[in-house]
C-alpha cells in the first residue's frame, strides 16, 4: 500500500459548515425538553447572537473574498463562492429549526407555566390595548425618531444589528404614491414590556416593536400607513487595518470603529409577511440578494429571551444557582505568596473561585516588597477589579507594564478605555504587536525577599475576567518555579522590546515556537506506535481547523496512536476514515458553562507529559498570535489535570459524538449511569471545600455523581 496522502480535501470538512454545526449542538439544547424551561430560552438566545456574529465576521469575510476575485480554495476543496452557497442554505436551515422550536415548542411551553407573549397587538384585549398606548405616549414616542425617505431625504443610515420598523405611507389626500418610511426600535428602552397581572401567576408580555407598530401612525399625522413591517440588517464587521500605515494605532481603531456602521450589508432578516414593496425597496436600497434575505416567523432577534430568563418568579423552571467554591490548596491562612511557595496551584474555573487571580493582583499591588507587576489583556469585565488593582500598584510606586490588546473582537471600545486610564494610573502600556493579537495569558510578580529577587506567575487558559470566569470553564496555574519565571520574563520583554530569547526553559510561545511543539509531541507518539510501544493523545480545545496539525493527527491515527479529543466547537477533522482516522474520537460538551480550557495529554511512553495553554488548534492561533504553552510539572497536579480530561471523557449527558457521516449524536443513555461533567466538577468542589487540605485528593475520593441540574450564579 502506497502512502496516504493526508493534506487531500476529502479528508477535512469545511470551517464554516462545521462552526454552523456547532451552532446546531448549542440549539439541540434548547429543543431538549429534559432542561428547564427557562434554561432553554438562554440557549435559543445564544444560538441567536451566535449567529449574528458569524455573519458579521465569517460570512462578511467569504463576500470579500468574492468581491477580491479570491479562488483559493479551502482546505476541503471549496472555494469562497462554493462555501457562501453551502453555508446560505445551511443557515437558512438552521434559522427554520430554531423558530420552529420557539413557535412550536418554547411559546406554548411558556403559556403552561402562566407566561403569554403577545405576538401580535391586534390580540390585545381592550384594558391591555389600553395600557400599551398610554405607555407608548409616556415612554416611547418622545425617543423615537422617524425617518421618511422622498426626493429630498435620501434613505437613511440604518445601523448595523438594529431593530428597525418599516413602513410604507401615503398622504391623506389619496392621490399621492406610497413614500418608504422608517423608525429605529430604540435600545435604550427595555425590548419586552410586562403587562399589568390581571391574574395572580399569570403574565403577559409584549414586545416593543409590536408597541410602536401598533401606534406608527401617530409618527406619521398627516399619512395613512398602508403597511409596517420590523426588519433587521447585518453589517460587515470585520475590522480591517493597515498596521504597517498605522502611525497610532489607537486613533486607527478608533477610526475603523465607526466604519463598522457603514460595512456592506451581508444579511437581512424580514418578518415574513412582509409586503412585497416595501420588501423591493430594501432590497434594493441595502442591494442584497434574495438568498441573503431571511424570512422570519415570529420575532426578530432572539436575544431578548436572555432577558427573559431574568423575569422573577420562575426559579423552579431554573437550575439552582452554583457558587464558585475556594482553592483547596490555599484554604489555610496565609497570604498567597506563602501559599505559591509551598507549590504549584491548580486553579479549574468556574468550580473553584477566581478570587485568587484578581487577589494576586490585589496583594501585590500593595506588598511593599513588590517591585513590578507585568500582566497581558485581552478581555476584561466592565467594572475590572484587576485594572483598578494595577492602576493602585503604579500609584504606590510599583513598576507596572500591561499589555492592552487593542484588537481583541468586539472588546476593542472597551480595551481602549481601559488602556487610557492604566496611562494615566502610570502604568507603562503597551498596545500590542504590529501584525499579531497578543492572546496569551499571564502575569508575572516581581518580589524582594530574604533570599534574593523571587518571581511568581500566573499562566491561564482564559481571560482575566471575573465575569465571564463564572460563566467559561478555564485552568490555571499559580507558580513561583524559577525556570517558568525566567520564562516570563522573557516574554514581557518580547512583547515591550521585541527581544526574542535564544532559549526557553519550559514555556513554548507561538507565533515562533510553538506549532513546531506540537508537531513534535504528536510525532513522538507516532514514532512510539511504529515501535511496538503504547501511544495515546489526549486534547481538548475550543476548535481545530488548522491543515498540518490535523495532517500530522492522521499520520498518528494510522501509526496506531489512539487519539481522544474534546473540541467544543469547530472540528476539520473527520472520523472512521479506514487507513486515516479510525483511532481517532471527537465529542463536543455543551453545557451549563462555556468549554474554553485547552488541556493537551501525551503518554511519551509511560512518562506522561500534560500542557495547558491559550491557543486552539487553528492556524491564527499558532501562526498570527502570541500566545503560551505552559507544562504541569506537579506530579500531584498532573493526576488532577488527568482527572478533568478523565470525566469529560465519560460524560454520557451533555457530550455529542461526531460520527463517520459529520453529524455529532449524543450517546445512548440506556441502562448507564449517568455522567453530566460539569456536574460533576461542581459537586466535586462543593464536597473537597468541606474536606481538611490532608484528605484533599479528588481521584482517591472519586464517586459517581448523579446528573442533576445546577447552574452558575447569575450577574447582578
Amino acid at each position: 500500500m502506497g502512502e496516504i496522502d493526508f493534506t487531500k480535501p476529502i479528508y477535512y470538512t469545511n470551517r464554516e459548515s462545521s462552526w454552523l454545526s456547532f451552532n446546531a449542538r448549542v440549539l439541540s439544547e434548547a429543543r431538549d425538553k429534559t432542561l428547564p424551561l427557562f434554561e432553554r430560552l438562554k440557549f435559543l438566545s445564544i444560538t441567536s447572537s451566535n449567529l449574528d456574529e458569524f455573519f458579521m465576521i465569517r460570512v462578511a469575510s467569504l463576500k470579500d473574498m468574492v468581491h477580491a476575485r479570491y479562488t483559493k480554495k479551502d482546505i476541503a476543496g471549496l472555494t469562497a463562492e462554493e462555501q457562501l452557497a453551502q453555508i446560505t442554505k445551511e443557515a437558512h436551515d438552521l434559522v427554520n429549526v430554531q423558530y420552529s422550536t420557539y413557535n412550536r415548542s418554547v411559546l406554548p411551553a411558556l403559556k403552561n407555566v402562566g407566561l403569554t407573549i403577545i405576538t401580535a397587538h391586534e390580540d390585545l384585549k381592550e384594558e391591555e390595548a389600553d395600557f400599551v398606548d398610554q405607555y407608548f405616549e409616556e415612554n416611547v414616542y418622545p425617543v423615537l425618531t422617524p425617518m421618511a425617505m422622498d426626493s429630498s431625504r435620501p434613505f437613511p443610515l440604518i445601523r448595523n444589528k438594529t431593530l428597525n420598523i418599516g413602513a410604507l405611507i401615503r398622504k391623506k389626500d389619496g392621490e399621492s404614491k406610497t413614500e418608504f418610511a422608517t423608525v429605529q426600535v430604540p435600545s435604550v428602552l427595555p425590548r419586552m414590556v410586562v403587562l399589568p397581572e390581571k391574574e395572580a401567576g399569570k403574565k403577559k408580555v409584549i414586545l416593543l416593536e409590536e408597541i410602536i407598530e401598533r401606534n406608527i401612525g401617530k409618527l406619521f399625522l398627516n399619512y395613512d400607513v398602508v403597511c409596517a413591517h420590523p426588519y433587521r440588517i447585518m453589517r460587515n464587521a470585520d475590522l480591517t487595518i493597515d498596521e504597517d500605515e498605522a502611525a497610532d494605532l489607537l486613533k486607527e481603531i478608533q477610526k475603523q470603529l465607526k466604519k463598522r456602521q457603514w460595512g456592506e450589508v451581508i444579511r437581512l432578516e424580514i418578518e415574513d409577511k412582509m409586503n412585497a414593496k416595501l420588501l423591493k425597496i430594501l432590497k434594493k436600497e441595502f442591494d442584497i440578494k434574495e438568498e441573503e434575505i431571511f424570512e422570519i416567523n415570529g420575532p426578530l432577534d432572539l436575544t431578548f429571551l436572555m432577558k427573559m430568563y431574568g423575569l422573577p418568579g420562575y426559579e423552579e423552571y431554573k437550575y439552582k444557582p452554583y457558587r464558585p467554591q475556594p482553592v483547596p490548596a490555599m484554604m489555610e491562612e496565609g497570604d498567597i505568596f506563602s501559599h505559591i511557595r509551598k507549590g504549584d496551584i491548580l486553579l479549574h474555573h468556574p468550580y473553584m473561585t477566581f478570587d485568587p487571580v484578581v487577589d494576586f493582583v490585589r496583594q501585590a499591588a500593595k506588598d511593599p516588597d513588590v517591585l513590578a507587576i507585568k500582566q497581558t489583556l485581552y478581555r476584561v469585565s466592565g467594572n475590572s477589579p484587576i485594572i483598578a488593582a494595577l492602576a493602585q500598584a503604579a500609584e504606590n510606586g510599583k513598576q507596572v507594564s500591561v499589555l492592552v490588546e487593542l484588537k481583541a473582537r468586539f472588546d476593542e471600545e472597551n480595551n481602549i478605555v481601559w488602556a487610557k486610564m492604566l496611562e494615566k494610573a502610570g502604568c507603562h502600556v503597551i498596545y500590542g504587536l504590529v501584525g499579531l493579537k497578543t492572546h496569551s495569558k499571564i502575569t508575572l510578580v516581581v518580589r524582594r525577599e530574604e533570599d534574593g529577587i523571587r518571581r511568581y506567575v500566573h499562566l491561564g487558559t482564559g481571560n482575566y475576567n471575573d465575569s465571564t470566569a463564572k460563566l467559561y470553564t478555564d485552568c490555571g496555574i499559580l507558580t513561583c518555579s524559577e525556570p517558568i519565571g525566567e520564562d516570563a520574563t522573557a516574554v514581557f520583554n518580547m512583547l515591550s522590546g521585541y527581544s526574542e530569547p535564544k532559549r526557553w526553559n519550559r514555556l513554548a510561545v507561538a507565533p515562533i515556537w510553538l506549532r513546531n511543539k506540537f508537531t513534535k509531541l504528536i510525532e513522538r507518539e507516532t514514532k512510539n506506535a511504529r515501535e511496538g510501544k503504547p501511544a495515546h493523545i489526549i486534547a481538548k480545545m475550543n476548535s481545530l481547523c488548522d491543515p498540518q496539525i490535523i495532517a500530522t493527527l492522521y499520520e498518528a491515527s494510522a501509526a496506531g496512536v489512539k487519539i481522544e479529543l474534546i473540541v467544543r466547537g469547530i472540528c476539520c477533522l473527520k472520523v472512521g476514515i479506514p487507513g486515516v482516522s479510525e483511532n481517532i474520537s471527537v465529542r463536543s460538551i455543551v453545557g451549563n458553562f462555556l468549554e474554553h480550557s485547552r488541556i493537551f495529554y501525551f503518554l511519551n511512553n509511560g512518562m506522561e507529559e500534560i500542557y495547558m495553554g491559550s491557543a486552539d488548534w487553528m492556524p491564527r492561533n499558532l501562526d498570527k498570535r502570541v500566545e503560551i504553552l505552559f507544562p504541569v510539572e506537579c506530579e500531584e497536579l498532573k493526576k488532577e489535570v488527568f482527572h478533568i480530561l478523565q470525566i469529560q471523557l465519560e460524560d454520557n449527558v451533555k457530550a455529542h459524538i461526531l460520527q463517520p457521516d459529520n453529524t455529532y449524536v449524543k450517546q445512548d443513555k440506556r441502562g448507564k449511569v449517568l455522567l453530566d461533567s460539569q456536574n460533576y466538577f461542581c459537586r466535586e468542589a462543593v464536597e473537597r471545600a468541606k474536606m481538611p487540605q490532608d484528605q484533599q485528593d479528588p481521584i482517591k475520593n472519586r464517586v459517581f455523581i448523579p446528573a442533576e441540574p445546577i447552574e452558575i450564579e447569575e450577574e447582578s
